[in-house]
């Protein structure tokens, strides 16, 4: 087990026996007051040493944990001893005086501000900073404490209540001793005020000295905590001006006696837990705000006093009102100022924002820049955006490539719609990502739309190529079939003709003519299917009649719901081929047993719908059957939609404008 494992356990139980110390001394006859104050005083020590104890846990190495322990531990010491000094005041009797606890209470104040001392000079590693100085501010912190504790304590001053009658545990020293120890102890609360002064530089210097981002979150989240204690002397003085008393101090203190330790353990365990740049920005902006209304109001006073002869806390509660309302457009200007030292990420990914919309709005940038300035305001190269295409869950990058967003991205919504995501780098917190896709969502939704005109005008653009090569194939099947059966024939019926001609008394008439009319209804039958292949002959009768004979030919159970509506002759011949296609997909590829074929017109639409339940998976695909059945129905205005996961099945659905 590592010495700060140790030394906490071994402070964790001495906390354990004070607590049960004082339970036993509550049980003598304190008064409510004072249970209520020991209970409270326990719960909120408590706190700070459950937290040392997981720290090192997690951290048996780090001592800071065991310094947290030893914050709580002092706390509780406190509060027994004020209990102490109650039950001696008023229980005289009952326990007896400790001539110790009076000599070293004199100078034992000084041992509250040994652990946040020590915890700004270590904090976060439980190492101090490379130099001699600094082991010199360590030593000087523990030392100065106890030789004020014993230097006190020889003071021949008789004690203050309940202990006057105490004797000094130390003894006396002659009166000339004393005059010179006497100005030694002065001296010594400069010198630990100086001590202090240190261990918050030392802070500051540990944080410029940082380059680890995980470094620097940690010290930020540690003066945090910290801020706590200025705040408690914002407190006292509102105390002072409102009830006369530093009654309010023991608020200040509590929230100290939480925040500290809360702060520590979040900063050394769990640093990512929420922005820290946004909370210490926040806080130390309204704290200066609070602390100058309490300025404002105390000059009030002031000057209501000097003027009225009495102080008026009506007058000076309506100046502050007033002044508070003027601050309130201050107070945004103050929190740039306060980002621009406390939250610079911010701050330079916001104007990044407003720079590049203004700049769009001017003409000089596109919104496809917004990865690349987020990623120079951040210093953050790793930070991404993502498009969500319309009326798709497929993301993609500004210059349109798939994109593939992290677990943790942050969704970014306009309108309540996911329009498209922000992936964080390793610097970034989650909670500046929300603020920026907030800010970010209207040049998202602008990328979106731009990058989905550009992928349907590629898509026309391949469609019309599909539809010119179909074109040309089909001419040249055309050409190349005329030209070797209905041609070929029609030539040699020609020539045959011909030579009948020439050779007409001598020829068989009957027979040539024969010939002829065989050769000519040969040409005929080949001109028809020729014929059929640009349009089916069945749709003479209707759309109905040639989907009744078309599913005839095919070897499966087919289920075929078509409407009796006539239908306008160019739209017929696309749903015609719409469901030839869907059929002879389902014969060769689905493995199905039963095909459902519904032609229905609805709000002026044609709806053709061709349904299976084979193996599923179907999808357009480059050069294949669909999707020149899908260029077909585009051509036509309508749209093609090919859904079914594996094993689901397919269906096949065109939607055709009717118009009528």
């Amino acid at each position: 087990m590592t010495v700060p494992r140790l030394v906490a356990y071994a402070m964790a139980v001495v906390s354990v026996v004070l607590v049960a110390v004082g339970g036993w001394l509550l049980a003598l006859g304190a008064d409510g007051g004072h249970i209520v104050y020991f209970v409270s005083a326990c719960l909120l020590a408590a706190a700070s040493v459950a937290l040392g104890m997981l720290i090192v846990t997690k951290r048996p190495a780090n001592v800071i944990g065991a310094l947290l322990t030893l914050f709580g531990l002092l706390a509780i010491w406190v509060a027994l001893t004020d209990v102490y000094a109650y039950l001696v005041a008023h229980r005289p009797g009952r326990l007896p005086v400790s001539s110790l606890l009076a000599t070293v209470g004199q100078g034992s104040w000084m041992l509250n501000y040994l652990p946040a001392a020590l915890l700004m000079l270590l904090f976060p590693d439980g190492r101090l900073l490379p130099g001699r100085r600094w082991r010199v501010v360590a030593a000087g912190l523990v030392l100065v404490p106890a030789a004020f504790i014993v230097l006190t304590g020889l003071d021949p001053a008789p004690f203050p209540p309940p202990f006057a009658d105490a004797e000094h545990a130390f003894g006396t020293p002659p009166p000339p001793v004393a005059r010179v120890l006497e100005p030694i102890a002065v001296a010594l609360l400069p010198g630990l005020l100086a001590l202090l002064v240190a261990s918050a530089v030392a802070m500051v210097v540990r944080y410029r000295r940082a380059t680890d981002p995980v470094r620097r979150a940690q010290l930020k989240w540690f003066a945090l905590g910290a801020f706590f204690l200025p705040a408690t002397l914002l407190l006292c003085w509102l105390s002072y001006l409102l009830l006369d008393g530093p009654d309010l101090v023991v608020i200040g203190l509590a929230a100290t006696l939480i925040a500290i330790p809360t702060a520590t353990t979040i900063g050394i365990l769990r640093h990512d837990l929420y922005d820290v740049d946004k909370a210490l920005s926040a806080t130390v902006t309204y704290g200066l705000v609070t602390a100058a209304l309490l300025a404002f109001y105390t000059a009030a006073m002031l000057v209501a006093g000097l003027a009225a002869g009495r102080s008026s806390p009506v007058a000076a509660a309506g100046a502050t009102a007033v002044c508070a309302l003027a601050l309130s457009p201050l107070r945004v200007r103050l929190q740039r100022q306060v980002d621009r030292r406390c939250y610079p990420a911010r701050r330079a990914a916001l104007a990044a924002i407003d720079d590049l919309r203004a700049r769009m709005h001017a003409g000089e940038a596109a919104p496809e820049r917004l990865e690349e300035a987020l990623q120079q305001a951040l210093r953050d190269p790793q930070v991404r955006v993502g498009y969500r295409m319309p009326g798709t869950d497929e993301l993609v990058t500004a210059g349109g490539a798939s994109f593939v967003a992290a677990d943790d991205a942050t969704v970014i919504r306009l309108g309540g719609q996911q329009i498209g995501v922000l992936v964080r780098g390793e610097t970034t917190t989650r909670e500046l990502m929300r603020e920026l896709a907030e800010a970010c969502a209207l040049l998202v939704e602008v990328v979106r739309l731009r990058l989905q005109l550009r992928r349907a005008l590629l898509d026309v653009e391949a469609s019309r190529a599909r539809l010119l090569r179909a074109g040309y194939a089909e001419r040249l099947r055309l050409e190349r079939d005329l030209h070797d059966g209905a041609q070929q024939r029609l030539v040699s019926l020609g020539m045959a003709l011909r030579l009948a001609q020439r050779r007409l008394p001598e020829a068989d008439v009957a027979g040539v003519l024969d010939q002829a009319v065989a050769e000519l209804g040969t040409a005929v039958a080949e001109l028809r299917e020729i014929a059929h292949g640009l349009r089916p002959s069945s749709l003479d009768e209707g759309l109905a009649n040639a989907l009744t004979m078309l599913v005839r030919g095919v070897p499966l159970s087919v289920t075929l719901d078509v409407c009796r509506e006539p239908v306008p002759e160019d739209l017929a011949t696309t749903a015609y081929y719409v469901a030839s296609e869907a059929l002879a997909n389902v014969v060769k590829h689905s493995r199905a047993s039963a095909v459902h074929l519904q032609v229905a017109r609805t709000n002026g639409d044609l709806t053709v719908l061709v349904r299976d339940d084979g193996v599923g998976g179907a999808r357009v695909r480059p050069g294949g059957g669909l999707a020149g059945l899908s260029d077909r129905v585009a051509a036509a205005g309508g749209s093609l939609t090919v859904a079914g996961g594996a094993g689901d099945g397919t269906r096949v659905e065109a939607v055709l404008p009717c118009g009528s």
